[in-house]
C-alpha cells in the first residue's frame, strides 16, 4: 500500500490569500473610486500630517476625483497584468501606462500650475514603450505559433527562406539539388532549362 503525498498547505493557503485580495480588491474597486467624496470642497486641505493646495482645479475634491478617476483604472490594469495567462498580456501595458501619464500629468498640472494638454501632442514621449511592448509581443506571438505549428524558425533562417516567397518548398528544394550538383554542369543546365 503507498501512501499519498499531501498537497503542500502553506503553498495552497498563500495562493488562496492573494486570490481573495486580488478579489476583494476588484470587487471594492467602485467604493474605492468614491473615497474622493471625503476630501473637502475647498482649495486647501489642512491635514495633521501635510496641508495640500490645488491650485489647478482651486478644488480638492474636484482634483481628488481626477486623480481616483486615474489611479482605479490603472491598478485595475497592472493587476490584470500580472495575473493574465495569455501571450499577448504585455499589450496591457499600453493603456496602464497612458494612465499613468495622465494621473501624473493631472498631479503636476495642480500642483505648478503648469498645464499640460495632453491632446496636444504630449502623448508622443510614450511612444517609445508602445513600440518596445508591441514588439516583445510581436515576437512572443512568433514564438507561440513556433510552438503551435511547429514551424522551425531557426531552419527557415538557416536555410535563408523567405516565407514570402512565391515558391512552395517542393521547389526549393528542387532548385537547391541542382545547385548541389556541380558535377554534371552542362546537363544541369539543359535540365533545368526543360523544366522552365
Amino acid at each position: 500500500m503507498k501512501l499519498r503525498k499531501q498537497p503542500s498547505i502553506e503553498g495552497s493557503s498563500a495562493f488562496l490569500l492573494t486570490g481573495s485580495l486580488i478579489a476583494l480588491f476588484i470587487g471594492f474597486s467602485p467604493y474605492l473610486f468614491y473615497l474622493y467624496e471625503i476630501f473637502p470642497s475647498s482649495p486647501v486641505w489642512e491635514n495633521s500630517f501635510f496641508t495640500y493646495e490645488s491650485k489647478y482645479y482651486q478644488d480638492v475634491l474636484t482634483a481628488a476625483w481626477t486623480y481616483f478617476s486615474k489611479l482605479i483604472p490603472f491598478l485595475l490594469l497592472i493587476i490584470w497584468f500580472f495575473t493574465c495567462k495569455h501571450w499577448w498580456y504585455h499589450v496591457i501595458l499600453v493603456p496602464a501606462l497612458m494612465y499613468l501619464y495622465q494621473m501624473i500629468s493631472a498631479f503636476y498640472e495642480d500642483a505648478y500650475l503648469d498645464v499640460i494638454d495632453l491632446d496636444s501632442g504630449d502623448l508622443i514621449y510614450l511612444a517609445p514603450f508602445f513600440i518596445l511592448i508591441l514588439s516583445i509581443v510581436y515576437l512572443i506571438r512568433i514564438k507561440v505559433f513556433d510552438r503551435i505549428y511547429g514551424i522551425d524558425l531557426s531552419e527557415i533562417e538557416r536555410e535563408n527562406i523567405s516565407p514570402f516567397s512565391p515558391f512552395s518548398d517542393k521547389e526549393y528544394k528542387e532548385i537547391k539539388s541542382f545547385r548541389e550538383d556541380t558535377s554534371r554542369d552542362g546537363e544541369i543546365q539543359e535540365e533545368y532549362y526543360v523544366k522552365l
